[in-house]
C-alpha cells in the first residue's frame, strides 16, 4: 500500500534529511541570476516540509515579497519525527502527542509585517499563521503527496521544491511529471541511473541544478539519529546533523549556466598533456567491448575533435550543455550486457556525441 511505504520510509529515518538554508538560498539565486522574475506570480508548493523546521518554508516564506510570489504552500505528513515540534499548532492536540500529529497545511499569500516593527521576519509568519482564517488548516489525510488531496495542491501550484525522500525519489519524479509541473528538488547524485529519471535527462525534460557539483552536503536529521560516520556532529544550534554524499539538485527550471559550451583539447593533445595519467601517454583511448564507443572516465578529457560515440561518467551531466553534445543512451552494449572495457566494465556510463558530427 502506498501509504505504508511512505510511513515505512519516514519512520525508519533512513532518509529524512533536511536541507541547509545555505544550499538552498545559493542554487536559488543561480534561476534568479538567469531570470529575475521567475518566481513572480507563481504558487510554490513544498509538500514534504513541515513548516516549522523546513529550511524551503522558511526560505521562501521570508523571500515572499521580494520573490514575489503569488502564494506559499507547505504540507507535512502524519507521523512526521519533527512535526510541529516548535509549536503547538492546535489547541486540542494533546501536548505529549510527540509521535503522532496531525498532519496540516500552512498557506501564506503575503509578506506582512503583520506587528508593524518594520521587518518582515519568521514571527510575523507565526502571527499570520495563529490570527488568519486559512492560514493554518488541519489536512483531511495523512499528508502522504501521492493522496487525492495533496495532489489537488500539487495541481494548483506552478512549480514544487521540495527534499523528497530518496528512497521515494522515483515516485516523487512521476508525481512531478504526471501533473507538468516545474520543479526544484534535491537528491542522491545515483538517481540519474534509474530508468524512470535517465529518460527525462536524455530528453531534455528535467536537469542537473548548477549549485553543487562535488563534495558531500550537510543536511539536519531527526534527534536520536544514528550519528557514526565522520563528519556526523551537532551545528551551532544544537541540532544534529550528518554529511551526504553525491547529493544534486534536480529541476526543469532554465538556469544560464546549462547552456555554456565546455572548453575541450583536441584527442592529441589529451593524450599528450592530460593531467589524468589514465589518458596521459597513451597512443589511443580505449575503446569498449561491445560497443562502437571510446572510453573518457573525466569529463575533462573528452576530445573535441572526435565525432563518434563517447562513454562519459555520470558527472558528466554537472557540465552537459544540451547545444554541444546529444546524449545517446546509458549503459548499454548493443547485446543489452553492461559497457564493458577489456572485460571489465567501469562504472556507469552515458553514452553521447559531439552536436553535428558527421
Amino acid at each position: 500500500m502506498a501509504t505504508k511505504n511512505l510511513d515505512d520510509a519516514k519512520g525508519n529515518k533512513a532518509d529524512e534529511f533536511y536541507t541547509q538554508w545555505a544550499d538552498i538560498e545559493k542554487e536559488v539565486q543561480a534561476y534568479l541570476e538567469f531570470n529575475p522574475d521567475v518566481f513572480k506570480g507563481k504558487t510554490i508548493l513544498c509538500p514534504c516540509d513541515d513548516p516549522y523546521e523546513s529550511k524551503f518554508f522558511k526560505y521562501f516564506a521570508l523571500s515572499f515579497n521580494e520573490l514575489g510570489l503569488k502564494k506559499l504552500i507547505a504540507t507535512c505528513y502524519i507521523g512526521s519525527p519533527i512535526a510541529s515540534t516548535q509549536l503547538t499548532l492546535f489547541d486540542d492536540e494533546p501536548e505529549d502527542n510527540k509521535t503522532t500529529r496531525v498532519p496540516h497545511k500552512i498557506e501564506i499569500t503575503e509578506g506582512e509585517d503583520y506587528n508593524k516593527d518594520g521587518v518582515f521576519n519568521l514571527y510575523d509568519v507565526e502571527l499570520i499563521l495563529a490570527n488568519k482564517k486559512n492560514a493554518l488548516t488541519r489536512l483531511e489525510g495523512n499528508g502522504d503527496f501521492r493522496s487525492d488531496e495533496i495532489k489537488k495542491l500539487r495541481d494548483e501550484a506552478d512549480i514544487i521544491i521540495t527534499n523528497p525522500p530518496f528512497s521515494l525519489f522515483r515516485e516523487f519524479i512521476a508525481w512531478i511529471m504526471e501533473a507538468k509541473k516545474q520543479f526544484l528538488i534535491i537528491g542522491n547524485m545515483n538517481a540519474i541511473t534509474y530508468k524512470e529519471v535517465f529518460p527525462l535527462i536524455k530528453d531534455n525534460k528535467m536537469w542537473l541544478g548548477p549549485s553543487i557539483t562535488s563534495g558531500d552536503r550537510k543536511f539536519n536529521v531527526p534527534s536520536g539519529y544514528p550519528l557514526k560516520a565522520a563528519g556526523c556532529g551537532y551545528d551551532e544550534d544544537g541540532k544534529p546533523f550528518i554529511m551526504v554524499k553525491g547529493v544534486r539538485w534536480f529541476t526543469n527550471l532554465e538556469h544560464g549556466r546549462r547552456h555554456q559550451p565546455i572548453p575541450f583539447m583536441t584527442m592529441a593533445d589529451n593524450l599528450r598533456y592530460s593531467k589524468h595519467k589514465e589518458i596521459r601517454g597513451k597512443k589511443s583511448y580505449d575503446k569498449y567491448d561491445n560497443y562502437d564507443a571510446i572510453e573518457v572516465p573525466f569529463t575533462d578529457a573528452i576530445p573535441s575533435d572526435y565525432d563518434g560515440a563517447i562513454g562519459v561518467p555520470i558527472s558528466f551531466l554537472d557540465k552537459y550543455c544540451p547545444e554541444q553534445f546529444e546524449i545517446i543512451k546509458f549503459r548499454k552494449g548493443n547485446d543489452e550486457k553492461d559497457l564493458s572495457v577489456n572485460g571489465k566494465c567501469p562504472y556507469f556510463r552515458i553514452l553521447i556525441r559531439r552536436k553535428g558530427a558527421k
